[in-house]
């Protein structure tokens, strides 16, 4: 979220970096190029398969099964756990001052192409804004430009992933509503999350996104993209001595939990494909029932109540179904896309890790050759690699509580939808007894008549 930090404040890292000139500053000058270093070493963790890390469980709740959704959540915890909120200096929203928001897609067509935009609309007081409300319209690629830009500007951050520019899986046409409705939420998730990042929204870059009426997409903040570049001059022949044991930490975790979330996608997919064949079985089997009561005066009352009940089971699974490709699985793949984020985030950080560790050595090298002193560019390297560790632990942080939150809200409606689903199924089929007792009561009576 949004902060009210001091502008100059460059580095997200828990404890500020006073003795340290952040690489991003705009007073930094563009480092000399320096003897190719790459990072050759095996990153720890590369293979998750092997090894079996568990996640986080949730908290136990009781095991007395609730009479209905209502019920179960009045039962469930789903408090934040106030240890991680205490931690997270961003967690409260009184101190946010720029909301976004993307909504009403629109398709055009002409002669050339056929695309759709999505309205960009901004609320703000920050003084780095002329006006304090905004609205402007957007298409995909301007969104991977506002990307692309960010993770160039600011290479020490990571960057909220976009979803996939081509066609979801699933989904043929680009252009049909559940399709535009699934993106269209996925890029207002993704500009939310960069507005209340505390050094991502004030990038100028983000500004000119949010308020020009006429995107100038080649316009470059030369000195930003220059700094972002110099992350990337890393040279071959130097291999990466050690990863911290910490950032070690965190890519076995990240091979770990992308292997989870591989499966489950999997396993999703599966279950959903399953779930569209049956309901096209249901649906013939309803059918059924309705054209046999239409021959048979005696059981017609039971034909149609069970035909009822297959056409209510039919409306309840499609619900079932539709919650699941377009709230589930969405989340599962914005999060394999966060995986793919960090771990850039982390090679960059290596890079940064061994060319300084580069330059340090041939210093060392040649001040015993001349003595000469160690030079500034080792120094500017070695604030460079203080200035991505302190960033990437406090967005690491901030990523870990968005998790848990994303993760307590999409299990919460997976369990309500499939509670839903069942007390759906089991008042049509409970109604179809009472309709047949009525039936045996009523012919007894005939009978004895």
């Amino acid at each position: 979220m949004s902060v009210g930090a001091p502008r100059g404040l460059a580095s997200s890292g828990q404890k500020p970096i006073t003795e340290i000139l952040h690489p991003l500053s705009a007073a930094e000058e563009t480092l000399s190029p320096a003897p190719d270093v790459t990072v050759g070493g095996h990153i720890p963790g590369s293979g998750g398969a092997d090894k079996e890390a568990g996640l986080t469980n949730g908290t136990p709740v009781e095991t007395s099964s609730p009479a209905s959704a209502s019920s179960l959540f009045n039962r469930l915890q789903l408090d934040d756990d106030p240890e991680a909120d205490a931690r997270d200096p961003y967690a409260s929203t009184e101190t946010r001052d720029l909301f976004v928001t993307v909504d009403d897609p629109k398709k055009h067509v002409s002669t050339m192409e056929t695309y759709i935009t999505y309205r960009v609309s901004t609320k703000t007081t920050r003084i780095e804004f002329d006006l304090p409300e905004y609205c402007v319209r957007r298409r995909y690629q301007d969104f991977d430009w506002l990307r692309i830009k960010l993770e160039d500007s600011q290479p020490t951050h990571l960057i909220p992933p976009l979803p996939e520019k081509f066609v979801m899986k699933g989904v043929v046409d680009r252009f049909s509503e559940e399709f535009v409705e699934t993106r269209m939420k996925a890029l207002d998730k993704f500009l939310k999350r960069v507005a209340d990042h505390p050094v991502l929204s004030f990038n100028p870059h983000l500004n000119a996104f949010l308020s020009a009426k006429d995107l100038n997409k080649r316009q470059g903040l030369a000195l930003l993209t220059k700094v972002g570049e110099s992350v990337k001059q890393v040279a071959g022949g130097y291999k990466l001595r050690a990863r911290p044991a910490e950032f070690c930490a965190m890519g076995e975790y990240l091979d770990t939990f992308s292997q989870k979330l591989g499966t489950i996608d999997r396993i999703a997919q599966r279950i959903l494909k399953e779930q569209t064949e049956y309901l096209t079985e249901l649906r013939e089997y309803g059918a059924v029932y309705s054209s046999w009561a239409g021959s048979e005066d005696e059981l017609r009352r039971p034909l149609e109540g069970v035909a009822g009940c297959v056409t209510t089971c039919c409306g309840a699974l499609e619900d079932l179904s539709e919650n699941m490709s377009q709230d589930f699985l969405p989340v599962l793949r914005e999060y394999v896309l966060y995986i793919d984020s960090m771990k850039n985030v982390l090679r960059k950080r290596d890079q940064s890790q061994a060319e300084y560790e580069g330059r340090l050595e041939a210093a060392v090298l040649r001040k015993q050759e001349d003595r000469t002193p160690v030079p500034v560019e080792v120094e500017k390297c070695q604030d460079k690699v203080e200035c991505f560790n302190a960033d990437l632990k406090a967005d690491w942080e901030r990523w870990q509580s968005n998790k848990r939150q994303d993760f307590k809200q999409l299990l919460t409606g997976m369990a309500d939808k499939n509670i839903n689903y069942y007390e759906k199924c089991q008042a049509a089929w409970e109604s179809l007894i009472t309709l047949l007792q009525d039936k045996q009561t009523e012919d007894k009576t005939n009978e004895t008549n």
